[in-house]
């Protein structure tokens, strides 16, 4: 009788598409709440640099309302990668709302992924499904970001705080280790903006980060341009490295190239430049050009520092990468073809 109540259950959980996975919560809800970033706070931090640089008020005031609704587009970005069904999703912004503003975007995370899948349980189990569903969703997803959220973000912000105070203290050994894994979560599929806004990654660390990160978006369009052209070029350089992840699969060496690049970029960022950056343009790399404007919201946008970020986000991490994939083709460690992309 047990065994055949789990087996219910468990058919009950299918039926309704909840799934408990690390892919599901941790790559999936993840990825979508970097596109509810870049939809809202992300593009509210780039028409607010362009308004105040350029003296266009509106855009200032656009880039702020964009940026106010950083939780519901959070939240509906999740429900929506989670198959909620519409009500479902509706509710989410709701819910989104109230877990920014109790744990910030970490809160507005954590808040949605229970509302769209309770959400989704209940979801047409009863004949009052307009008031069941979007309550149900709306309780179970506060309840969460209520009581989990403010210590969730809290433990974030403590570990993006240790991070960027070690980057501080050795900013040659912090900024390698920064620089090269904050890049290699660019190209994975996992949201390295979503986890540079948790963190709430600022200062020399977020510079490091963002070096890492572009390095691997131009380093792949590079070093991959003889396979994949201008297409390529672009769709990698200012879209994302993650178009290469299939080629990594079958062929790990290519990843070497930037990866080693980014290891050594990230103390030049640190030591010698000691480029800076913001939360939401922490992870982003070129990806259009939002580290590039996270990097003049944190250092201005004098001659100098406009040549940094030539020098550190596009040309040198092109030079550094297309010199070690060379060598490497030349040892016979990458072979022609491996890095071509279905575009």
């Amino acid at each position: 009788m047990q065994k055949k109540s789990k087996n219910s259950f468990s058919e009950f959980l299918k039926r309704k598409n909840v799934e408990l996975s690390f892919k599901r919560y941790f790559v999936d809800a993840l990825g979508a709440m970097g596109v509810g970033l870049f939809c809202s706070l992300i593009t509210g931090l780039i028409l607010k640099t362009i308004g105040t640089k350029a003296g266009i008020p509106i855009l200032v005031e656009f880039g702020g309302l964009a940026s106010a609704m950083t939780g519901p587009a959070i939240a509906v970005a999740i429900a929506q990668a989670l198959k909620a069904p519409p009500m479902v999703i509706f509710s989410c912004v709701a819910v989104g709302f109230a877990g920014n503003t109790w744990g910030g975007p970490v809160g507005a995370f954590v808040g949605a992924i229970v509302a769209a899948e309770i959400g989704k349980i209940i979801s047409k189990e009863t004949n009052i499904d307009i008031i069941a569903t979007p309550s149900g969703t709306i309780i179970a997803g506060m309840t969460v970001a209520k009581l989990a959220g403010p210590p969730i973000s809290a433990l974030m912000t403590g570990l993006g705080v240790i991070i960027m105070n070690a980057t501080e203290l050795q900013p040659g050994p912090m900024g390698a280790v920064v620089s090269m894994i904050m890049g290699m979560i660019l190209t994975l599929p996992i949201s390295s903006a979503a986890i540079a806004v948790a963190l709430n990654l600022s200062g020399l660390a977020a510079g490091a980060a963002t070096v890492g990160c572009s390095t691997q978006m131009v380093g792949f369009a590079v070093m991959s341009y003889r396979e994949n052209h201008v297409s390529g070029l672009l769709s990698i350089g200012l879209g994302t490295s993650m178009l290469q992840m299939p080629n990594i699969v079958r062929h790990p060496m290519i990843w070497v190239p930037p990866t080693l690049a980014s290891l050594i970029l990230g103390p030049i960022s640190t030591l010698v430049f000691k480029m800076k950056n913001v939360p939401t343009g922490a992870g982003m790399g070129t990806s259009g050009f939002v580290g590039q404007f996270g990097a003049i919201d944190a250092m201005g946008s004098s001659p100098a520092v406009l040549m940094q970020i030539g020098l550190m986000h596009f040309l040198l991490p092109a030079i550094t990468t297309l010199i070690i994939a060379e060598i490497m083709r030349k040892m016979g460690l990458i072979k022609p073809g491996e890095m071509k992309l279905e575009l």
